[in-house]
């Protein structure tokens, strides 16, 4: 199992701290708020040029301008990206072109959602959180390839939860078109995709310079958490009545630093396919330990080629 000497609660900084990321390039997507802002800050910090790719734009230039201040250099620019639109996921790919890309964080997502739907009748949640970087990706493998070199892979870093334990993939209704929809089972779905196509992806480009895993951040209370009541996180243990974090929630720096790690750490040069929490390789999932490890589910190669097909029948995007 893939350890770093970094723990659960290392600030992404401190992850980054050491790496000079001069002359790479990032993308991270959701980079507006909650832990996108200090993934991006802290692969800035170390010297990367970033992409915020957002939804508000103005947001973006916001925290893009924030950032370069705190960091003392012009490292951070925005673009727009609406991951719930494959037509603006084709924008921004175009508008990237094939510039070499270092690391994507695919960081956005979208959690607990009432019955909503993406531009192209995907159901929100699975349309958003793996459907919309699934083109994002690969429309930017190009620029990936491109930036690959013979001692060092590209790397993309695909951002799943602990809330995959929540659901398998429902394959015969993964929009919700005929049974009943329950937002948590359809998190979960979402979430079990995205760490299936780290699988998958990494499975298919290894072997030509891109390596590609996934990510549980941790619990922390960010805007993903803006569809749920008070009430309901009260109720679920989150915070308590009076609205205080419970412990062992992290920080917004906390939460990004296994991203970080994900996107720089040595001990996963040219080495893919993993779920990875807490800035280590995570274990099997025990009832014991809830909240963290990963079902088998989630890692297994033949769901990540079902996956595949899948992804390329809704999108039309193939390789």
């Amino acid at each position: 199992m893939i350890r770093s000497r970094f723990g659960a609660f290392t600030p992404a900084r401190i992850v980054a701290g050491d790496h000079d990321l001069s002359g790479r390039n990032v993308i991270v997507t959701g980079g507006a708020s909650g832990i996108g802002v200090e993934t991006a800050r802290a692969l800035a910090g170390a010297g990367a040029d970033v992409m915020l790719a957002v939804r508000d734009r103005v947001a973006g230039e916001r925290v893009a301008s924030e950032i370069n201040q705190s960091i003392g250099a012009d490292r951070v620019l925005a673009g727009t990206l609406d991951l719930a639109s494959l037509g603006s996921v084709g924008s921004f790919v175009d508008a990237w072109g094939d510039q070499p890309l270092d690391i994507l964080i695919n960081n956005a997502g979208v959690m607990a959602t009432p019955l909503l739907h993406t531009a192209e009748d995907l159901e929100l949640q699975i349309g958003t959180n793996h459907f919309g970087h699934f083109v994002l990706t690969m429309g930017l493998t190009r620029a990936l390839l491109n930036a690959a070199e013979d001692d060092r892979t590209a790397r993309v870093v695909q951002l799943s939860s602990i809330g995959h334990r929540r659901s398998d993939i429902h394959w015969d209704d993964p929009h919700y078109r005929t049974r009943p929809y329950d937002k948590w089972e359809a998190y979960g779905q979402s979430k079990t995709a995205n760490a299936l196509f780290a699988v998958g992806f990494n499975a298919r480009f290894e072997e030509h310079g891109i390596t590609a895993n996934a990510v549980m951040p941790g619990g922390i209370m960010t805007p993903l958490q803006r569809y749920l009541p008070k009430e309901e996180m009260v109720a679920m243990g989150w915070m308590d009545a009076e609205g205080n974090v419970r412990e062992g929630f992290k920080t917004t720096e906390q939460g990004a630093s296994t991203s970080v790690w994900a996107a720089v750490g040595e001990e996963l040069e040219g080495i893919g396919g993993l779920y990875l929490e807490d800035c280590k390789e995570a274990g099997p999932w025990t009832k014991e330990d809830p909240v963290h490890g990963v079902m088998p589910y989630a890692l297994d190669p033949e769901s990540a080629d079902r996956l595949w097909a899948l992804s390329e029948e809704t999108t039309g995007v193939k390789l």
